[in-house]
């Protein structure tokens, strides 16, 4: 048996500009983080020679192309498992729909398992192009490519996507103490609401021609982050989340909504820097920079909502067992 763990990450700056649509015409730019929060793939041999997918929903099935999970059945085809196998995952936190990249992690981390489990073990940037060539290229998602990158990678990193479609990943160097700062000042709420992803991205997809001047400045926000937490200034990146998000909600009409704009501004009007609604936006968690000294006053505003503590994930996707 063989087992995965896969982080879920946080963007911060940038999304959107993962979006080939952008980085052909120049290039995109992200900076994020994975998170302590983590999708777990277990891959065995099955006895009985069939195929077996426990996730939400168990299917059985006779041969990998038979299976109604896409991410799983393509990654099984394209190892070319077609038989005798058993996979199954398990969240730490809900997946869809909540902006933590979850689909491209329950990818990343099961080639991941798959290449080990054929005892060909890939690099993590293989792992991320993989991941990509099917949710991008062979599904058709309308996703962008930092999600597979970050889960693959991991750590705090500015991550590059060129005009080529190459892609750079940069670690961030900070110190240990910026770290543990950005950890303590960073507070996770959960909406309580879910929504399709797919749809928000379309239309943000089809938006990005008219959209070029906004990204580019998202873009360029990421290049600032980089600088800023090189600095360890976090009282200026609590204030560009806030010039982030003003910006993100201009890229399509459902990134945000009444809900999200109410617990967002008890969040600002209780001491809170500035925050953003990971992943496409529309639900999902809602991430604030705040100091130690408003942190109370913002819990109590936000007390209807379920938090969510997180510390930064170094390690990427990894294998935790084998045997």
């Amino acid at each position: 048996m063989i087992i995965s763990r896969t982080p879920f990450r946080i963007s911060f700056f940038g999304g959107g500009t993962d979006f080939r649509d952008f980085y052909k015409a120049d290039y995109g730019a992200v900076l994020g983080t994975t998170i302590d929060k983590y999708m777990y793939v277990s891959v065995n041999k099955k006895f009985e020679g069939n195929v077996r997918v426990s996730y939400s929903k168990t299917e059985v099935v006779d041969e990998s192309s038979q299976i109604k999970h896409e991410l799983v059945r393509e990654a099984l085809l394209a190892m070319q498992l077609y038989k005798g196998i058993e996979v199954v995952t398990i969240a730490d936190v809900p997946g869809a729909g909540t902006g933590l990249g979850s689909s491209s992690s329950t990818l990343v981390g099961l080639l991941n398992a798959l290449s080990y489990y054929l005892h060909l073990p890939v690099e993590k940037e293989i792992l991320a192009k993989m991941a990509c060539d099917i949710e991008i290229g062979k599904l058709g998602s309308p996703i962008g490519k930092q999600d597979q990158y970050f889960a693959a990678c991991g750590g705090l990193c500015y991550i590059r996507f060129n005009s080529d479609d190459s892609v750079r990943v940069e670690r961030i160097e900070v110190l240990d103490s910026t770290i543990n700062e950005l950890e303590n000042n960073l507070l996770c709420f959960f909406t309580g609401f879910r929504q399709n992803a797919s749809n928000i991205l379309r239309e943000q997809k089809g938006n990005i021609p008219s959209k070029m001047e906004i990204l580019t400045e998202m873009r360029n926000q990421a290049e600032a982050g980089r600088r800023v937490l090189a600095k360890g200034d976090l009282t200026e990146f609590g204030k560009m989340l806030h010039q982030g998000w003003l910006l993100k909600k201009k890229l399509a009409n459902s990134i945000s909504n009444d809900n999200i704009e109410s617990y967002y501004e008890k969040a600002l009007k209780n001491g809170a820097s500035g925050g953003k609604i990971s992943g496409a936006g529309g639900g999902g968690f809602l991430t604030l920079y705040c100091e130690p000294e408003y942190q109370k006053r913002v819990r109590e505003a936000l007390s209807g909502l379920q938090e969510m503590a997180l510390k930064v994930d170094h390690y990427g996707s990894m294998i935790i067992h084998m045997n």
